[in-house]
């Protein structure tokens, strides 16, 4: 599992996991933020996020939650990818990382669809992915801290 570059030089994949992931999470950010652009261009808001009271039809303002969803995804998410990375490139194991970001995807996914944009915005989902998703980046970074120890002299 190794590329050339340059003169071929042999050089390793160095993320493979972190790499795996990629495609899956640019896909549902991708599909928050469409949603984002649909609820602008039907309610013919393009600056803001609050659709004006007059023009909606149901109590809940689908901008704001959208805009809510995408932006709690992007707080969360990057630094998940960095903490793994980090985790995977100190040997960590890969098959657990791999598991570890699968339950990430599935916990901001019920955090935004069932949570945020359930009614009133506040869902059984949004619970679940908010505590899952903290513990997650938690225990990441502790793993990777684990994986470092010995540079402390433990």
């Amino acid at each position: 599992m190794s590329s050339s570059i340059g003169i071929g030089v042999p050089v390793p994949k160095m993320l493979p996991m972190t790499g795996t992931w990629t495609l899956p999470f640019a896909a549902y950010l991708l599909f928050l933020s469409n949603r984002i652009v649909y609820y602008r261009l039907k309610h013919e808001k393009f600056i803001g996020d609050r659709i004006p009271i007059e023009s909606l039809k149901e109590e809940d303002d689908p901008l704001t939650l959208s805009t809510r969803a995408h932006a709690n995804f992007i707080e969360n998410v990057p630094l998940a990818f960095i903490l793994a990375a980090v985790a995977e490139l100190n040997g960590g194991n890969r098959k657990g990382l791999n598991y570890a970001m699968g339950a990430l995807l599935v916990l901001r996914i019920a955090h935004a669809e069932f949570g945020i944009m359930a009614k009133d915005g506040m869902g059984s989902g949004r619970p679940v992915g908010f505590y899952g998703t903290q513990g997650l980046l938690a225990g990441l970074a502790a793993y990777g801290t684990y994986l470092v120890k010995g540079y402390w002299g433990y």
